[in-house]
């Protein structure tokens, strides 16, 4: 059955929006009262919040910069990357996809390691008294790799661009609060709301909201937007050769990195080979030999030896952890019981630490990660390892029979479950033990989950996106901030579908709490509410949590300064350098264009210049 939103709730767009076009400037009223709430802060994960500092003066506060800060920087060279998975784009609503965009794209702010968001290409911002309205001042010396101007016409571009269709991620964040953006002048920009939205400049913070050039987005094709989006950021795309590579040219135009930034200006490399190495072996290997400069991804088995080897980052990603999602729609899950029965029935704390050799936290939330603010631990801990816990739940809810495999019946039926997962795409084959690890221990209870990974083509092509497709799916989902819960547990209609909530968990009571916590005026309101929503969920218990989700990166001697930016966790390329003129002269080349390809036979041998 539906119930209808929460009367307090945002309505979301049915109709398309006009898309923005270059044209006259209107003009807007005077600026409006700046709010003065200052981000709260949990780990290293960021905040939530309506405002922030904006001290042009403040330091930078990075984000697990690696490298001695006192290393002078050595100009040009190419880093050699590597990475686990291929982005389907360069820009997408992937977080793949976030990691390359950010080598591309700037954005409005940027987050720091203590939650606070600083400047980036918005210098500065107020919000009004109703929360519904951020007047934003933009730089004005910007412009894209393209020569179009990054001005409040562009940003208000791009909010239209994301919000109708050019970003389902973006999309899925803002979606029923965006409104329409105002052009108050050439470079002052004003976003109208549905209704207050507290984490306003924390999600505009991801790279799902990196500025690309409305020229382009409006001139050139969908497959070139895609593989060479043309942005504001340190680097351009020179090249991709499918299932090989990706190549970073660097932008000699650059100059206004964010506020936390280590240096300004161009990089220091002139390039990035982001190379796709999907085996863990190879790609832990290629760093050993010295391939590659940099990994991302560290094998849980070669973690211990990246710590004392080399120059070695964790990033425990805010947002919902990776989680066992019930399908509450149809199915043996539809039962609150069972739901509580599987969350109790096995050791996920004991099955995380084996699976990941005590690399990688366990999460027993089922919600949000313990480094997104406002995370509520009493919650979190609701459902321990308890297997006579489970079986009382079990024979409460009628499934007191056995077959001779030991897997519990009712009138007839099996319990048992279909679970579905993107493995080498979402779930790394790390995590892959985890799951079939639990599959064995929920056996003791007499469940029978039968596991079907699933390729990249069927999960990103919708196989796996209605309740008649699995009873429980894997996955997570990033968010620098509690308002993931609304994507992930807003009510799908058939006016406005939400294929994120992957329990198909339809509670209005729960989406009202969710809905007042990113309405609330305060921070301490906001931190209240998304406290209530987590317990209300608990009891639902509509998703069970199993590990943090975790980006980890580990750097060879020969390069430093490169760091994870604390919005996402992906790697930042702009202040990262080689660390002497012999490793900078040992590095390799981009691949030429074609026009630059000398016409002999002898072209291999010919000399290649480097910068000093």
């Amino acid at each position: 059955m539906s119930t209808p939103p929460s009367p307090s709730a945002p309505g979301l767009r049915t109709t398309p929006r006009t898309p923005r076009l270059p044209g006259p400037r209107t003009t807007g009223l005077a600026v409006l009262t700046a709010a003065t709430l200052v981000l709260s802060a949990c780990a290293a994960g960021p905040g939530t919040g309506r405002g922030a500092g904006t001290d042009p003066d403040a330091g930078p506060d990075q984000a697990a910069l690696t490298g001695a800060a006192g290393a002078g920087p050595v100009h040009g060279g190419v880093i050699e990357y590597g990475h686990l998975q291929e982005p389907n784009c360069i820009f997408g609503g992937w977080i793949q996809e976030n990691f390359t965009a950010r080598q591309v794209l700037d954005n409005l702010v940027s987050h720091t390691e203590d939650g606070s968001v600083v400047p980036w290409i918005a210098t500065g911002w107020e919000v009004s008294e109703d929360g519904r309205a951020w007047t934003l001042r933009l730089r004005e010396d910007v412009t894209f790799t393209d020569g179009t101007a990054l001005d409040a016409e562009a940003v208000a571009y791009n909010f239209d661009y994301w919000l109708d269709g050019g970003n389902g991620t973006a999309a899925a964040h803002l979606g029923g609060f965006y409104d329409h953006s105002e052009v108050l002048d050439e470079h002052t920009v004003r976003i109208h709301l549905s209704a207050p939205f507290s984490p306003f400049l924390s999600t505009i913070s991801q790279s799902y909201f990196g500025l690309q050039s409305p020229t382009a987005l409006q001139s050139r094709t969908d497959e070139e937007n895609c593989t060479e989006p043309i942005g504001s950021g340190p680097f351009t795309v020179k090249d991709w050769k499918r299932g090989e590579y990706i190549e970073f040219e660097r932008n000699d135009d650059y100059d206004w990195a964010p506020q936390n930034a280590r240096h300004q200006g161009p990089a220091h490399v002139a390039g990035i080979r982001w190379n796709i190495v999907p085996d863990n072996t190879s790609r832990y290997g290629s760093l050993l030999s010295g391939e590659m400069d940099a990994i991302g991804e560290v094998p849980a088995v070669n973690i211990a030896q990246a710590r004392e080897d080399y120059d070695f980052t964790q990033y425990i990603t805010p947002g919902r952890p990776v989680v066992m999602s019930l399908n509450t729609q149809r199915g043996i899950f539809t039962d609150q019981q069972v739901r509580q029965a599987l969350s109790f029935a096995t050791d996920r704390e004991a099955n995380v630490a084996s699976a990941f050799l005590g690399t990688v936290p366990f999460e027993p939330s089922g919600y949000l990660s313990q480094t997104t603010p406002d995370y509520d631990e009493d919650a979190a801990a609701e459902y321990p390892f308890d297997l006579h816990r489970a079986n009382e739940l079990l024979d409460q809810a009628g499934w007191t029979g056995r077959d001779p495999d030991g897997t519990r019946t009712k009138d007839g039926r099996r319990l048992q479950a279909l679970v579905v997962y993107g493995l080498n795409s979402i779930i790394t084959p790390d995590g892959n033990t985890v799951i079939q690890n639990f599959q064995e221990q929920a056996r003791a209870a007499g469940f029978d989950l039968v596991l079907r990974p699933g390729t990249p083509s069927e999960f990103f092509g919708g196989a796996f996106s209605t309740p008649e497709s699995y009873d429980a799916q894997v996955g997570y989902w990033t968010s620098p901030h509690a308002g993931i819960l609304n994507i992930n547990y807003r009510p799908s209609t058939e006016e406005a579908p939400n294929g994120a909530n992957t329990t198909f968990l339809d509670e209005s009571r729960v989406f009202a709490t969710i809905q007042s916590a990113l309405q609330a005026p305060t921070p301490e309101e906001v931190t209240e509410r998304f406290s209530q929503a987590q317990h209300e969920l608990s009891e639902l218990a509509p998703a069970i949590g199993l590990y943090t989700q975790t980006n980890t990166l580990a750097v060879g001697g020969d390069v430093t300064g490169l760091w994870l930016d604390p919005a996402q966790g992906g790697p930042v390329f702009h202040d990262a350098h080689f660390t002497s003129q012999d490793a900078r002269d040992a590095s390799g080349t981009l691949t030429p264009d074609t026009a630059d390809i000398p016409d002999t036979a002898d072209s291999a041998d010919a000399p290649v210049e480097n910068e000093d």
